[in-house]
């Protein structure tokens, strides 16, 4: 593997010769006093299927929003090959859009009105292993079933360049598997933002990775493990040299200190010397904010959850378009898990709302039992509240240290705090569920995909911090990765019931 290439002109494993788009010393801020990039330069060739990288919150969806021209640099330029197409599939559905049906949809993709959509419709659903009638509202879909519908929507303009922010999101085995073969097979140039090293490894030939703490642009050659394998050694590298060259500035300032005591040609030694603990100084890296993970973390368990938290006697299930009530024989006390499988559509999500709302038929929740719910949209988050009014409504009395500590821990600065939540990223968003989670006391998780839009570095901690709590949790998760670190005592697959 190539090393790293930072801020040059050579693009990503070239295709062809053709560079069709290109970033000339870009930067870009969200607001005063927020930077995001810094002077980026870096160029793609026709034909590249590469991995946008990096933490949570630090501009990936940005990048691809100055592709597409919904956002304009401050400096520098965009430059894209006359004519080229692109086609973006965003991470959610807007709210906005919830209330469209799939034909109208489809429409929007287009600035002018197209009069064979519907022909063309179906022919992107077989792409995406879909089907959906063009009249059924967007909001009827599960979430996987709303990925697999923004993947169509950015196909169905037959892009020159493809651009995908998590489209594996929410899909099921079957779903990353058939978008999979698509991209493997798929002769343009792609684009994407994605946590799943399976999925990328499977097609990606190299990687631009946003670092933050300088707002800089790096790329590699590789796939996806290679770069985090040569980014966590390079940061292993830089510590070293810092500890290093800390004991020798020390050591250096020390014998400073002795000589210019002594006057005359000593201290002459001493300047000397001092001027060589600058650069020594100089020679520090400062290793980047962004190699950080979140801090280890506890879910506190609710002191009244004890004995049976919750019973299933039967859940509903949708099959061939038919929802139908099947009996289960399900109970969790505390200290119990259980993995709720099948495929998009079946009915899982809305299996977890009836039990968070307590308004599903045979369903028996211990009395004043607290839920803790990640909700995959985070649609029980107020969008135009602040992090902080957030957080302060879920952790009731308790002290404003306590609160910006536990909000560090998930680095939450004081910056993010003050933002609304309808303005972080998908994965901040995540984080900040994550924390209200630890300030609310459940008696009763209930999790639905919580490693959609999470950095990879925070998934061992995320799953530790499951594997302590002591409370009854449900779990629905696409990421046999993450499910393998989770201790798992009842599985329930709706589709085998």
């Amino acid at each position: 593997m190539q090393g790293i290439l930072k801020n040059t002109e050579k693009a990503i494993m070239p295709q062809s010769n053709e560079v069709i788009l290109r970033f000339n010393k870009v930067s870009f801020e969200y607001g005063h006093n927020k930077p995001i990039l810094d002077g980026v330069d870096f160029s793609v060739r026709r034909g590249a299927k590469i991995t946008l990288m990096g933490q949570n919150g630090v501009g990936k969806s940005t990048i691809f929003k100055l592709i597409t021209g919904d956002l304009k640099p401050e400096s520098g330029s965009v430059v894209i090959e006359r004519g080229l197409s692109v086609g973006a599939a965003r991470q959610v559905i807007s709210r906005e859009q919830m209330s469209l049906t799939v034909r109208e949809f489809f429409e929007s993709a287009f600035s002018e009105k197209v009069y064979d959509i519907d022909p063309r419709i179906d022919n992107v659903l077989k792409i995406v292993n879909l089907a959906a009638p063009h009249d059924r509202a967007l909001r009827t879909f599960s979430g996987g079933q709303q990925a697999r519908l923004l993947l169509a929507q950015a196909l169905i303009q037959d892009p020159d360049l493809l651009l995908l922010d998590e489209p594996t999101n929410n899909l099921d085995k079957e779903g990353i598997a058939h978008l999979t073969e698509f991209l493997v097979d798929y002769k343009k140039t792609v684009i994407v933002i994605s946590h799943d090293s399976d999925f990328l490894n499977s097609f990606t030939h190299g990687v631009i990775y946003l670092e933050s703490f300088h707002q800089k642009i790096e790329q590699y050659v590789g796939d996806y493990l290679d770069v985090v394998r040569e980014i966590t050694l390079r940061r292993e590298a830089e510590e070293r040299k810092n500890s290093r060259l800390e004991k020798d500035i020390q050591h250096r300032k020390d014998q400073a200190n002795f000589f210019g005591q002594k006057g005359g040609h000593m201290r002459d030694v001493a300047k000397k010397m001092n001027k060589k603990i600058e650069e020594l100084e100089e020679s520090v890296v400062e290793v980047r904010k962004e190699d950080k993970a979140i801090r280890n973390f506890n879910i506190p368990l609710q002191e009244e959850a004890v004995g049976k938290i919750v019973e299933l006697e039967s859940v509903s299930v949708v099959k061939n378009n038919k929802i139908a009530a099947k009996k289960v024989d399900i109970v969790l006390r505390k200290g119990e898990r259980l993995l709720l499988t099948g495929p998009n559509g079946i009915g899982k999500t809305t299996l977890l709302e009836g039990i968070a709302n307590g308004e599903m038929k045979g369903e028996h929740l211990a009395d004043g039992i607290k839920i803790g719910y990640y909700r995959q949209d985070f649609s029980n988050l107020d969008f135009d509240k602040t992090v902080y009014e957030t957080l302060r409504e879920a952790m009731g009395d308790n002290s404003e240290q306590q609160l910006r500590s536990q909000a560090a821990g998930f680095l939450l600065d004081s910056e993010i705090l003050r933002s609304k939540i309808g303005t972080l990223s998908e994965g901040q968003k995540g984080l900040v569920a994550f924390a209200m989670l630890t300030l609310i006391k459940p008696g009763l998780l209930i999790l639905d995909e919580p490693t959609n839009h999470i950095n990879f570095r925070h998934i061992p901690i995320i799953a530790k911090a499951l594997n302590n709590y002591r409370g009854a949790m449900i779990l629905v998760s696409h990421v046999p990765d993450f499910v393998k670190q989770i201790r798992i005592d009842q599985t329930l697959d709706l589709e085998s019931i």
